[in-house]
């Protein structure tokens, strides 16, 4: 059991050490050092005669070469290109680049799919289809069919920011309070003024950048 846990203590230090990202956005090098990790974390948790120092080291040396890969790609256009390869082209000025569908090794069913999750669904609407380096395919669509923004209608818009969190599931945050210059009395009487008198009550609740003030009761409280 305690092998266990300090295996996995390690791994999820090594994570949080080689930065935050989904699956779905690891570079090639990132997964392979992603399943090697989770390879050797599961030897000594199946066989307890091997030493627990036998992962260990092997992880710690991963995570050291994973992150001096990453800071290198960032100093080196070239190590990066080395690591994790170019941005693919598929669709070029409206036409399909059918050698890079082969270096790809997808077929034009394959693009359709890609095209459709990205919510074009006919392709005579995209200008630049292009694979990233992680897997991911960027559509660039044709100027006369992009959404249409205010600016096209030369339109003022305010300034919309990210709302603050006060309170989640209960727990007041009182650091985002403390940025927007406000106090817990003040939250308390909002929370009055709708009939709450415990933010216990609050499953969540925020304030945006206009003023408005965001709150929803927990279910068992409503009922």
């Amino acid at each position: 059991m305690f092998r266990t846990l300090i295996l996995f203590a390690l791994v999820i230090i090594s994570m949080r050490i080689m930065g935050k990202r989904q699956i779905g956005e690891l570079q090639p090098y990132e997964l392979v050092v992603l399943i090697m990790i989770s390879a050797l974390a599961a030897i000594p948790m199946e066989d307890i005669a091997i030493p627990l120092f036998n992962s260990i080291i092997p992880i710690i040396l991963l995570m050291v070469f994973q992150v001096l890969t990453s800071y290198a790609a960032q100093r080196s256009e070239k190590v990066r290109t080395l690591v994790c390869g170019r941005p693919s082209i598929i669709i070029q000025n409206g036409k399909i680049v059918e050698s890079e569908l082969r270096n790809m090794h997808l077929n034009i069913n394959d693009l359709l799919e890609q095209l459709r999750i990205c919510g074009y669904h006919n392709i005579n609407d995209v200008e630049f289809a292009i694979f990233e380096t992680n897997g991911e395919l960027s559509v660039i669509p044709k100027s006369q069919c992009r959404p249409l923004q205010p600016r096209d209608l030369q339109i003022e818009t305010k300034y919309e920011g990210l709302p603050h969190p006060l309170i989640v599931d209960g727990n007041v945050n009182h650091e985002n309070l403390a940025k927007i210059k406000l106090d817990l009395l003040w939250l308390q009487n909002e929370l009055k003024k709708r009939g709450i008198e415990d933010v216990k009550e609050v499953l969540f609740a925020s304030l945006d950048t206009e003023g408005q003030l965001y709150v929803q009761r927990k279910e068992q409280k409503m009922r």
